[in-house]
């Protein structure tokens, strides 16, 4: 992860963060455990996750255990510098 990385989380909106910090406690979940999970809409969870994979903090994988859905998770080499840049 570059500088302009670390500012770019520290730009995203509330949304993308409380989605990062979900996922960084839970672990890896689907869009519907993020839902319940934050209680943000599905299009507001739906929209910070892209948002977090246009900076590279966050992972899209096929969920196996019900391939229509994807699995989210955090790409753990960026974890800690995107935790510093959210906290700052």
């Amino acid at each position: 992860m570059s500088e302009t990385d670390g500012e770019a989380i520290s730009d995203l909106p509330p949304s993308a963060k409380l989605v990062f910090k979900v996922l960084e406690y839970k672990g890896p979940l689907t869009q519907k455990g993020i839902v319940e999970e934050s209680m943000l809409s599905a299009r507001t969870v739906r929209y910070a996750l892209e948002r977090l994979e246009e900076v590279g903090v966050v992972d899209e994988d096929v969920y196996f255990a019900d391939a229509r859905q994807n699995l989210y998770e955090l790409n753990t080499e960026d974890v800690e510098q995107a935790e510093q840049a959210i906290s700052d």
